[in-house]
C-alpha cells in the first residue's frame, strides 16, 4: 500500500516538472475590428423648410415650402454627393417712391410670390453631422406694380426671373430617419421687361440672400 502511494506521489511530481519545462504557448492578438460609420446619408429624402430673405433691390420678407432630394455616400467614405429640388411660397416685398416732376410721385411696388431651385450638393459627413455646399439653377416669380397717384393710375405685371443660387449649410441626423438643417444661400436672377400701361420698363437683376431652417425625413 505504501509502495503504491509513493509511486503515485513520484508520478505527480514528475508530471509537474515536465509541465514547468514546457514553454508558454504564444499569444496571438486578435485583429482590430473594422471601423464602421454609425450613419450613412445615402437615399431619398423629403422635407419642409422656411426662413427669411433680404436684398438691396428685392426688399425683405419670409417664405416657406418643401424639399426633395437624393444623397450618395460610398461605403467607408465621408464624402456625400446629392441633388436637391426645393420650392417655396414667399412674401418678399420692396417699395420705391420717386419724384417725377411737378410735385407728382410714382411708386413701384414689387413682391416675390414664389421661388425655388435645382441644385447639386457636395458635403463631408462626420457621422451624424453633414457640412455641405450647394449651387445651381434658381427661379422666382415677381409681381411689380406702378402707381401714379396724381393721375389716379395703377399698372401691374408679373414675370418669372431665372438665374443661379449658391451657398451651404449644416445638417444633423437627430434620429434614424430625421435630420434638421440650417442653410444660407445667395440668389442672383436676371432682369425682365415689365409692361405698365403699354410702356416697357426693363427691370434690374433681382439679388437676395436667404437664411432657412428645415427638417428632412430620410427613406431607408
Amino acid at each position: 500500500m505504501k509502495q503504491l502511494l509513493l509511486a503515485g506521489v513520484a508520478l505527480s511530481v514528475a508530471s509537474a516538472a515536465s509541465a514547468a519545462d514546457m514553454q508558454a504557448r504564444p499569444y496571438s492578438k486578435a485583429p482590430p475590428a473594422a471601423v464602421v460609420a454609425a450613419y450613412n446619408w445615402s437615399g431619398f429624402y423629403v422635407g419642409a423648410m422656411g426662413g427669411g430673405a433680404w436684398g438691396t433691390d428685392s426688399g425683405s420678407g419670409g417664405f416657406g415650402g418643401g424639399t426633395v432630394g437624393y444623397n450618395w455616400q460610398l461605403p467607408g467614405s465621408q464624402f456625400v454627393f446629392g441633388v436637391e429640388v426645393d420650392a417655396a411660397g414667399a412674401s418678399i416685398k420692396d417699395s420705391v417712391t420717386e419724384d417725377i416732376g411737378g410735385g407728382a410721385t410714382a411708386t413701384v411696388d414689387s413682391k416675390i410670390n414664389a421661388f425655388g431651385s435645382v441644385t447639386g450638393r457636395a458635403g463631408f459627413a462626420m457621422d451624424a453631422a453633414l457640412l455641405y455646399a450647394k449651387g445651381g439653377y434658381a427661379w422666382a416669380n415677381n409681381k411689380s406694380s406702378l402707381s401714379i397717384p396724381v393721375l389716379g393710375a395703377t399698372f401691374s405685371d408679373s414675370h418669372t426671373h431665372s438665374g443661379y443660387t449658391i451657398g451651404g449649410g449644416i445638417e444633423y441626423m437627430f434620429a434614424p430617419n430625421w435630420s434638421a438643417k440650417g442653410e444660407y444661400m445667395f440668389t442672383s436672377l436676371g432682369g425682365e421687361t415689365y409692361n405698365f400701361g403699354g410702356e416697357p420698363f426693363p427691370s434690374n437683376n433681382i439679388d437676395f440672400h436667404t437664411i432657412k431652417v428645415g427638417v428632412n425625413y430620410h427613406f431607408r
